[in-house]
């Protein structure tokens, strides 16, 4: 099966998970900047929602760079990721309304987690249909960012109920860590001659 589908279907889902949270956007009520401080915390966890649905989308692109065809397996773990992402105008508006308070920041954390363990499961969907020697077997290699970032989301899980915002000063570390595209896959099919 060709991979065209599956990479419009899947831009087609994040552009609708961006969509949906803008939309949660309420005005504020008054034209002074003290109007603008309910809405902070909504706004800094779009933001920060907007660069993990901003950072997912880029390597899923670079991700597929390097796939030749797609299989049923391939299809379900793509599912599974698009599903997980799906969640993040939820917990973005919960957190943001609630102003970051613990259970809403550590269930961002969770969708956070569960995100990035879908994200795994497809890779390793990719390598096992390609090949322990195909070009993103090659590419991903160590990949130390995604082994350390699903240890920092636990730990912010676990401090969102001590403090919510180191909890989210962490998920901000990790997007930082990642929002650098990951050039690994680019510099293995520039190494082929792709």
């Amino acid at each position: 099966m060709e991979k065209n589908r599956l990479e419009a279907f899947s831009d087609g889902v994040i552009a609708i998970i961006i969509t949906i949270m803008v939309l949660e956007w309420k005005v504020p009520r008054g034209t002074d900047c003290a109007a603008l401080q309910p809405v902070l915390p909504v706004f800094l966890s779009y933001v920060l929602s907007f660069l993990y649905v901003g950072i997912y989308w880029n390597n899923h692109h670079h991700l597929f760079q390097s796939t030749k065809k797609v299989t049923g397996g391939i299809l379900w773990a793509n599912l599974h990721l698009l599903f997980w992402l799906s969640l993040f105008p939820f917990t973005t508006a919960w957190a943001g309304e609630n102003h970051l308070a613990p259970l809403p920041t550590a269930i961002y954390g969770a969708v956070l987690f569960m995100a990035a363990g879908s994200y795994y499961i497809l890779q390793r969907a990719i390598i096992s249909e390609q090949g322990p020697g195909s070009l993103l077997a090659a590419a991903v290699g160590g990949d130390w960012k995604g082994k350390i970032s699903p240890v920092i989301y636990l730990v912010a899980m676990s401090l969102a109920f001590v403090s919510p915002w180191i909890a989210s000063g962490l998920y901000f570390v990790v997007a930082l860590m990642w929002l650098v595209p990951d050039r690994r896959i680019e510099k293995v099919l520039e190494g082929k001659g792709n």
